[in-house]
Formats: C-alpha cells, sequence, structure tokens
C-alpha cells in the first residue's frame, strides 16, 4: 500500500480504505476498466444520495401538521409531543420545526415574523403656552 500512496500521490489511510471498499463491493480486480467511471464509483462509494449508516427517521405527514396548526390552541410543540408518542425513536423538536419550515407548502403558512412598527412621534404639550380658546375649570 506505500508503494502505491507513493505512486498515485495519495496518503496511505486513503489508499487503505479504497482497497477495503473495493474488497466490499464484490467487483473483480480486472473489471475497473470494463465498468466504467460511474458504475465504479457507485460500487466503491454507494448510490448518490445515500448516505451509509444513516438511519432514516419516519417523516412527519405535514398535510396534517399544518390542518392540526390552523385548530385552536395547537402549536408545533403539542403536534412533536404526538409524534414522539408515535415515533419514540423520531426526529427532536428542532430537528421537527426546521422540517416543518423548510416544507414547501408550509412555507406560505409558517408564522410570520412580526412586522415592525414605527414609533408613533411623541406629542410635546408646552405646558404654559397659549392654547388657543378658553379652558373651563
Amino acid at each position: 500500500m506505500r508503494k502505491i500512496a507513493r505512486l498515485t500521490g495519495l496518503t496511505r489511510p486513503t489508499v487503505r480504505d479504497m482497497v477495503v471498499r473495493f474488497e466490499r463491493s464484490g467487483l473483480e480486480s480486472p473489471g475497473p476498466s470494463k465498468i466504467g467511471d460511474i458504475n465504479l464509483e457507485g460500487g466503491l462509494y454507494g448510490a448518490l444520495g445515500a448516505k451509509p449508516g444513516r438511519r432514516k427517521l419516519p417523516e412527519p405527514d405535514w398535510p396534517v401538521v399544518t390542518r392540526e396548526l390552523k385548530c385552536k390552541h395547537v402549536n408545533l410543540q403539542v403536534l412533536w409531543e404526538e409524534y414522539r408518542a408515535e415515533h419514540p425513536d423520531g426526529y427532536r423538536y428542532s430537528r421537527f420545526c426546521d422540517l416543518f419550515r423548510r416544507w414547501p407548502p408550509a412555507a406560505g403558512h409558517a408564522p410570520k415574523p412580526c412586522r415592525r412598527r414605527e414609533a408613533v412621534p411623541r406629542l410635546r404639550w408646552r405646558y404654559g403656552a397659549d392654547r388657543g380658546g378658553s379652558t373651563d375649570r
């Protein structure tokens, strides 16, 4: 492996990792030249978009979440607690909220930030000045 690393300009751990991946892939030695780059990469590193070792969590039913949020006294915390009761190994609250905000149809229904209100100019009363007109006491 040292010789391969020196010839290719890669580090020894990288070469070792590639050899282990190649052995696990079940590909044949003279085969890579016949397979093609895309198939070889898929055999060594897996399919695009799929991350090995990453658990796939049950996805909440976002249309139901959106509909339930319109009910009185219901918020994301309550809906997340119901989701966790059904799926104890599901998403944590922060990830649940993050996924809800990124869910496309919910983008229009997500709570909007408070709009900024302009400060009302203070009224200045000049005490003792003539206010015009008569005053009743």
